[in-house]
C-alpha cells in the first residue's frame, strides 16, 4: 500500500514537472528582451527599435536590447525570429519590406507574412524620392524624363529586390509607362547603406521612407523630389506630393514599423505587450523621438495591426502580379 502510494506520488510530481508551464502577465518579463532588427544600423527598421526599447523598459521593468541581423532584404531577421521560442524574449522589429512586400512577391522565403504574432504597429513612415542637393533633377519631371531618354543608365539603391525601396521606384517605372528596367537596381544591405550610396555619388536617386534621410535633407545634402501624403508635409513643407507631383498613385508607397513575435505566443505575454504599447502611445519621449525621425506615430492593437497588414499584403501582392515580378 505504501509502495503503491509512493509510486502516485512519484508520478503525480513527474507530471507537474512535464506539465507546461503557463506565462501571466504580471510575472513577464522577468529578463532582458531581444528586439531583432532585420536591416543595418542607421536604417529605418534601427531607428524605430532603439526608440521603442529606449522607452518601452521603463514600463516593461526589463531592458530591451537591439540587434541588427540583417541579410535577404530583412529575411534572414525575420526567419530568426520566426523559428525562435515563442515566449516573448526574441521579438522581431518588423518593416513594409520584410513583412509586407517579401512575402507578397516572394513565395520560397521561409515564412508567411502573417506566420508571426502580431502585437502592434508602431508607426507610418512617408516615403520620399530623393536625390543629391547638386543634382540636375530638380522635379520628379526632370527625373522620369531623364529615365525615357536614357533607358536602363540612371541607377538607383536599394535594400534588396523585394523591399519598399525597390518597390517605390517600380511603382514609380509603372505609373510613368517607362518599364521596370527602366533604371538600374544596385542593392545594398540596409536603408543606412543605399542612403550612403547616394550621398557618395555612386547613384543617381533613392526611393526611401523619410526618416533615414531625414536629417540629409534638412542639412542639404539630399533634395526630396516627392512626398507620399496626402498632404505636404510639416517637416518637409517645401517638397511637393505625390499627387501635386501629378502621380498620385505613389500614395500607396508608404512605409511603417510594428513589434511582432514568433507564432504561438501565449495570449497573456500579448495583453502584455499591448498594454505596453498603449502606455508607449502617451509617451512624450517617445513621440518626440519617432516625429523627430519623420515618422507618425500610429500604435495599434494586435487585431487592428493584423487588417492594417493583411491590406498591405494583399496590395503589394496584385502590384507583383500586375509587373510580373512574383517569384512562386
Amino acid at each position: 500500500m505504501r509502495r503503491r502510494l509512493l509510486l502516485k506520488l512519484a508520478l503525480g510530481a513527474t507530471a507537474m514537472l512535464a506539465a507546461p508551464v503557463g506565462v501571466s502577465a504580471a510575472e513577464y518579463p522577468t529578463k532582458p528582451i531581444t528586439i531583432v532588427a532585420p536591416y543595418g544600423a542607421g536604417g529605418s527598421s534601427d531607428l524605430a527599435a532603439r526608440a521603442l526599447s529606449s522607452t518601452a523598459s521603463s514600463y516593461l521593468g526589463q531592458p530591451l536590447m537591439v540587434v541588427n541581423r540583417t541579410g535577404a532584404g530583412g529575411v534572414t531577421g525575420s526567419a530568426f525570429v520566426h523559428r525562435s521560442k515563442p515566449d516573448g524574449y526574441t521579438l522581431l522589429l518588423s518593416r513594409v519590406g520584410s513583412n509586407g512586400v517579401t512575402p507578397a512577391l516572394n513565395d520560397t522565403i521561409p515564412y508567411k507574412y502573417d506566420d508571426f504574432t502580431f502585437l502592434g504597429l508602431l508607426e507610418l513612415n512617408p516615403y520620399v524620392v530623393v536625390v543629391q542637393a547638386d543634382s540636375p533633377y530638380k522635379t520628379l519631371d526632370d527625373l522620369v524624363s531623364a529615365l525615357k531618354e536614357n533607358p536602363g543608365k540612371l541607377s538607383y539603391s536599394t535594400s534588396g529586390p523585394g523591399t519598399i525601396l525597390n518597390m517605390g521606384p517600380q511603382m514609380l517605372f509603372n505609373i510613368a509607362r517607362l518599364g521596370k528596367d527602366a533604371a538600374k537596381m544596385i542593392p545594398y544591405k540596409g536603408g543606412g547603406q543605399a542612403r550612403t550610396a547616394l550621398i557618395g555619388g555612386h547613384v543617381d536617386f533613392l526611393g526611401i521612407n523619410l526618416a533615414p534621410v531625414m536629417d540629409n535633407i534638412r542639412g542639404g545634402q539630399l533634395r526630396a523630389l516627392v512626398v507620399t501624403t496626402p498632404e505636404r508635409y510639416d517637416a518637409i513643407p517645401d517638397v511637393p506630393t505625390a499627387a501635386e507631383a501629378g502621380y498620385p498613385a505613389l500614395e500607396t508607397v508608404v512605409g511603417w514599423s510594428g513589434l511582432w513575435g514568433p507564432p504561438g505566443m501565449p495570449d497573456e505575454v500579448v495583453q502584455k505587450w499591448a498594454e505596453t504599447l498603449q502606455s508607449v502611445k502617451d509617451d512624450k519621449a517617445w513621440l518626440k523621438m519617432t516625429q523627430s525621425l519623420g515618422s507618425v506615430p500610429r500604435i495599434l492593437s494586435p487585431d487592428e495591426t493584423r487588417k492594417f497588414v493583411d491590406n498591405q499584403y494583399n496590395t503589394y501582392y496584385k502590384l507583383g502580379e500586375e509587373l510580373g515580378v512574383r517569384i512562386e
